[in-house]
């Protein structure tokens, strides 16, 4: 499952650095590098989990293109969709992952771990990120204790993450920590493939 937002409602920081055309045309790059990451690791069906809805152009091209189903991810903050789209996957699968839309390094084979960790047995798979949250979650069951009042979008994502698998008594791995493009100075380290032509 892959969660991405409308171009032009994403990447806003990076408006001063490449204006409002070009932050909306590198959110559709990344959206775009990240779906075919999921699809080239062949662990499933991909799914794109669209904000607002799945009525966006953009979306419409990646279902066409990519071969994404579309899924609106509905109200609720980050953690109300994020549960509801695993509690959707995980009924229809023993094991599900879920990533952002913005991760330059994700790759088939970091995608191919975490399968490989909740195929062994882990109840939750993490790809930690370097701002402090995670760039993947992968789960073999859902329980809303991992996702109410989570403070998103903070440095302590991660941190909270880790102390409610704890106390769930939940076996989890973490994979090799990845960066996600947030602000003007993540660009630099953009490879070359998602620069602009």
């Amino acid at each position: 499952m892959v969660f991405a937002r409308a171009p032009g409602e994403a990447k806003t920081r990076l408006i001063p650095a490449l204006g409002e055309a070009g932050a909306a045309a590198l959110h559709r790059r990344l959206v775009m590098h990240c779906l075919r990451a999921a699809r080239d690791s062949r662990l499933g069906p991909v799914e794109l989990w669209c904000a607002p809805d799945t009525s966006v152009p953009f979306f419409r091209e990646c279902e066409r293109r990519l071969g994404a189903s579309l899924h609106a991810q509905g109200e609720g903050d980050l953690g109300a969709r994020m549960q509801r789209a695993f509690e959707s996957a995980l009924a229809l699968s023993p094991r599900a992952i879920l990533v952002g839309s913005d991760i330059p390094a994700l790759s088939p084979r970091y995608l191919r771990d975490a399968d490989q960790a909740l195929g062994r047995g882990d109840d939750a798979a993490i790809g930690p990120a370097e701002d402090g949250g995670y760039a993947l979650i992968g789960l073999s069951r859902c329980d809303p204790e991992l996702f109410r009042d989570i403070p998103w979008g903070g440095p302590e994502v991660l941190a909270e993450t880790r102390r409610r698998l704890a106390a769930l008594s939940w076996r989890s791995s973490e994979l090799p920590v990845l960066w996600d493009v947030d602000r003007p100075e993540d660009l630099e380290r953009l490879p070359q493939g998602l620069r602009a032509r």
